[in-house]
């Protein structure tokens, strides 16, 4: 590999014995070719590095296991779920979903409106009453249904990632091994909260005793986009559900397939009719009336600024009801003179590349100190060459589609205003292929911070790099934009990094990594990427009301 990948000869040396005793075992026990053998080994391989390259450590079973997947997986679901059934919309409408590698149109699905919005809150209403099954159940039994979901999801791991990948376009071997990892640890994770998020017994002044509750805030309006669909469900679902709430999710009209299909798990796994509800349909008709409805006391958006905006103004105008928003960025890779070259080569790379860049916290600007410049360029150029675009269901494809045509089109339009505007094209900037909406890996140099690439949310496979100077300056520079989501900066130097860390204005700010997302840690952005916090402690805090209860009592002893 170009540049001399130290991390790639650590993986060989440390991780490749228990692949080839694997994979002579099975060419003794299957009688394989050495073709055969070979193919499986960099299969297997391939899915382990990927990890490494995302900072995740793979047990050795989940690549080893890694299984074919299903191309052409059976549609089962395609109504709205509303209090544990399958209706069809009131208006009897459907909506084409896609096949983004094709396409052609996989089905079609109910398209949900205002009308089927109300009766997904009002069975969510009932579901949150005093004295229903949901309210009474105790805690550890809510975490004990969340433990079942993510039993399930496992069951189902296969179909789960196959359907996802039919859907959004995305590497079958991402959607297996990364996000499917991602939303099992998520389930599990909030279940283990759900009997440990206690409130406060507080010293008072007089003749009194107090104490604080959470209480669940109740009916939760949740509106997750198509880039990470399963992963984005459980984001919500996972919090809102340990912490007692229930919740009307609107999925995206994109990629409707798999959080339908783990609707009809959440029956499965026992929770009761009404405490979750999910509807299918679009933004400005379904999204607008759960943001706007009256009987709805929290919305949790993930998706573009602009709708952040409309989201946050329809809260506003109905019931003041809470918000949590989690929007767009543009976020700065930083790379100093005395960087590691060839890890951060392949950091920034991912940072942008993975899932086709179609990715919130994508490190769309990639900033690299003059003097090491011009050798940066040409080891970005010469990986972005060698990243195989094509069929998502092959196990080797390191990039898929775009989710759809519009996406297609918009990121086309960007590349166009790349070049008008005198940015250097050194190389993709094209459709790939003759059908489906993938686009070749694209990197542009000499990127000015003016120009409509450096400044907008591309969301696609266009890597823009800029240099820097001095420190002061990328600092500057960096935090010269409406978004505030994420940031990372490779350096030698740890009080370089620290420095860093302080200045920069960001949700999340990454040292010698990037993409690090887990279930433990709170994830959110500052500025016009949108407020509140989702994951971790924080992630619970956007789901609970705080209740003080104060109580006289006769006599007061310490």
């Amino acid at each position: 590999m170009p540049g001399g990948d130290s991390t790639l000869q650590l993986d060989r040396s440390e991780n490749a014995k228990p692949y080839l005793d694997l994979i002579l075992s099975e060419t003794l026990t299957l009688s394989l070719s050495p073709l055969q053998v070979l193919n499986m080994l960099s299969v297997r391989f391939l899915a382990h590095r990927l990890l490494c390259l995302q900072g995740r450590h793979p047990s050795y079973s989940t690549v080893a296991a890694l299984p074919n997947p299903i191309p052409n997986p059976e549609i089962r679901y395609n109504q709205l779920f509303i209090n544990n059934e399958w209706r069809e919309a009131v208006s009897k409408k459907t909506f084409p979903t896609v096949n983004p590698t094709t396409g052609e149109v996989i089905g079609h699905v109910a398209e949900g409106d205002r009308a089927d919005v109300d009766l997904a809150v009002k069975a969510a209403r009932e579901a949150f009453r005093l004295g229903s099954p949901w309210r009474r159940m105790d805690a550890s039994e809510r975490g004990r249904l969340l433990n079942r979901l993510a039993d399930l999801v496992e069951r189902d791991r296969v179909y789960l990632a196959s359907l996802e990948t039919l859907d959004n376009g995305k590497p079958f071997q991402e959607s297996y091994v990364l996000d499917l990892d991602e939303v099992i640890k998520v389930y599990r994770y909030f279940a283990g909260w759900a009997d440990k998020w206690h409130g406060k017994t507080i010293p008072m002044d007089g003749e009194h005793f107090c104490f604080t509750r959470h209480e669940p805030v109740g009916v939760c309006g949740q509106i997750i986009p198509w880039n990470f669909p399963l992963v984005m469900q459980g984001w919500k679902l996972a919090p809102a559900l340990a912490t007692g709430n229930t919740v009307v999710m609107k999925v995206a009209e994109q990629t409707p397939l798999s959080a339908l299909y783990l609707a009809s798990l959440i029956k499965e796994a026992g929770f009761p009719p009404g405490v979750v509800n999910i509807i299918t349909g679009y933004g400005p008709t379904a999204g607008a009336a759960i943001a706007q409805h009256m009987d709805v006391d929290k919305v949790a958006f993930t998706g573009s600024t602009e709708v952040g905006h409309l989201i946050q103004k329809a809260a506003g105008d109905s019931n003041l009801k809470r918000v949590t928003l989690e929007l767009g960025g543009k976020s700065p890779s930083i790379v100093l003179a005395d960087a590691d070259m060839a890890h951060a080569v392949d950091q920034c790379h991912e940072a942008l590349f993975f899932n086709m860049g179609q990715c919130c916290c994508a490190g769309s600007r990639t900033f690299v100190e003059e003097s090491i410049y011009h050798e940066f360029l040409e080891r970005t150029v010469e990986k972005a060459k060698q990243r195989k675009v094509g069929n998502p269901f092959e196990l080797d494809t390191q990039q898929g589609p775009q989710v759809d045509k519009e996406q297609f089109e918009r990121i086309l339009g960007y590349i166009r205003a790349g070049q008008k505007e005198g940015a250097k094209l050194l190389c993709g900037g094209e459709r790939f292929g003759d059908r489906g909406f993938f686009i070749k890996p694209t990197v542009f140099g000499d990127v000015q911070d003016d120009m409509k690439i450096a400044r907008e949310e591309i969301f696609g496979p266009v890597q823009p790099l800029f240099k820097f100077k001095k420190i002061e300056e990328v600092i500057q520079r960096a935090n010269n934009t409406r978004y505030g989501l994420a940031a990372a900066v490779f350096t030698r130097d740890l009080d370089k990094a620290l420095y860093f860390t302080q200045a920069l204005q960001a949700g999340t700010v990454w040292v010698n990594t990037y993409n690090i997302v887990t279930c433990h840690t709170p994830f959110g952005g500052f500025k016009e990427s949108g407020n509140g916090r989702e994951l971790g402690e924080d992630g619970l805090r956007a789901y609970t009301e705080v209740k003080t209860v104060t109580i006289k009592v006769p006599e007061k002893n310490s």
